[in-house]
């Protein structure tokens, strides 16, 4: 063991040092003195509780791989010695290695110290939507948010030109609710999709998608920088689908097989009030298939470690994905109600209403429960990713030149 691994052993207490041996023994049911490394998440969450993230449970994952290597399993000092590696390097916290305070100190103010800065800072989410016209985009958006944050519903309005080419077009706001501010920026993409060879139509929203990434990186290198990076980064892809009932078209396939390293695409069927319910859910199935076979990721990823909350709250949004929406920024009187919804003459259908569509559970999903998730996403992989890559080739050109 290395010097680093013996001053770090020294911090615990004899009763951590204890509870790894237990949690150890417990894993060791032969009594060999080895556990298999894939063991190692499982005896970890069982001793520290939910409390690690999914890029400390995929680096625990990783290092318990490295660490068995060809055969496979690990000792108890090995365990030990990772356990003790991802304490102090990866996580604060400790779980049931806690040490117990005989009184009140008064940290668990951070919380608040915390709440209140991050209040005073605000918030900051990208969205950006991808389809064909006329699904609806711009309307869900602002049926969103509760507020025209997208370009304005194109009902009353002279029919806007088709662009020649792909367009990228960003509109920022600052929105606030109950004191708490949310700088939304939402990103169209106008003549996706339009027009007569689509073949490369995914490419500038890529090249858009990486050049936020390049902005952030120079931003991080930068000998002076400032104390907030702006971000600009693309946190969620809305990818809107065609109510064809047919599946996914080869457009779709090609686009977001493209786009699923670089950004978090949840999709969504447009206009799902043009099917009955029936339909709907016979069209859902075959564009899960073609999800499928075409290996598309898509949000939240199966692919990535998750615990028990994250995984309450995952697979609900799975079981109906892709989500059927109906978008309406305008409000009916039903009953002496007031709803979001849209009448048509054999009656009406209401947005929030999770009976009529799956509205509700987008924008739980996007604003409720999963926008600190995207927003992490982003940054620790496919940030990372693009990071991690673009380093790599600048040192592989320094090494060629200097060769």
């Amino acid at each position: 063991m290395d010097s680093n691994k013996v001053e770090a052993t020294q911090l615990l207490t004899a009763a951590q040092v204890t509870a790894l041996e237990n949690a150890f023994r417990s894993g060791d049911i032969e009594d060999r003195g080895v556990i298999e490394s894939a063991q190692v998440q499982h005896i970890v969450q069982q001793l520290l509780g939910d409390v690690l993230t999914v890029t400390e449970l995929r680096t625990l994952v990783e290092k318990a791989d490295a660490v068995g290597g060809a055969t496979g399993v690990i000792s108890q000092q090995e365990f030990k010695d990772l356990l003790v590696e991802l304490l102090h390097t990866t996580t604060t916290r400790w779980g049931l290695l806690q040490t117990p305070l005989d009184g009140y100190v008064g940290f668990d103010t951070v919380l608040e110290q915390q709440r209140r800065k991050f209040l005073k800072k605000g918030f900051e989410f990208n969205l950006m939507v991808v389809g064909e016209s006329g699904l609806g985009k711009s309307t869900l958006v602002n049926t969103l948010f509760k507020s025209k944050v997208s370009r304005t519903s194109c009902t009353n309005e002279a029919p806007q030109k088709i662009p020649k080419t792909v367009e990228i077009n960003t509109l920022t706001h600052v929105i606030e609710e109950k004191n708490v501010r949310l700088r939304l920026s939402i990103t169209d993409t106008p003549g996706f999709g339009d027009q007569v060879n689509n073949e490369n139509c995914w490419l500038p929203i890529y090249d858009h998608v990486n050049k936020q990434f390049d902005s952030y990186l120079r931003e991080e290198r930068s000998v002076v920088r400032r104390k907030q990076i702006p971000d600009s980064r693309i946190h969620c892809c809305l990818y809107f689908i065609a109510p064809t009932g047919h599946g996914l078209k080869a457009l779709d396939i090609s686009c977001m097989k493209k786009l699923h390293d670089v950004v978090n695409i949840i999709p969504v069927i447009a206009k799902a009030d043009t099917m009955t319910i029936d339909e709907r859910d016979a069209f859902k199935a075959r564009i899960r298939e073609d999800i499928a076979d075409a290996e598309i990721k898509i949000y939240p990823s199966s692919l990535l470690p998750e615990d028990d909350d994250i995984l309450a709250a995952n697979t609900p949004i799975r079981r109906h994905l892709p989500l059927a929406i109906v978008g309406s920024d305008r409000a009916l009187t039903i009953n002496n109600k007031s709803i979001l919804g849209r009448q048509t003459k054999w009656g009406f259908v209401e947005v929030e209403n999770p009976n009529h569509c799956e509205f509700s559970l987008l924008r739980d999903m996007l604003l409720r429960t999963h926008m600190q998730e995207l927003k992490e996403t982003t940054h620790e992989d496919h940030y990372e990713n693009y990071r991690r890559q673009k380093l790599s080739n600048e040192t592989s050109e320094k090494n060629g030149a200097g060769a």
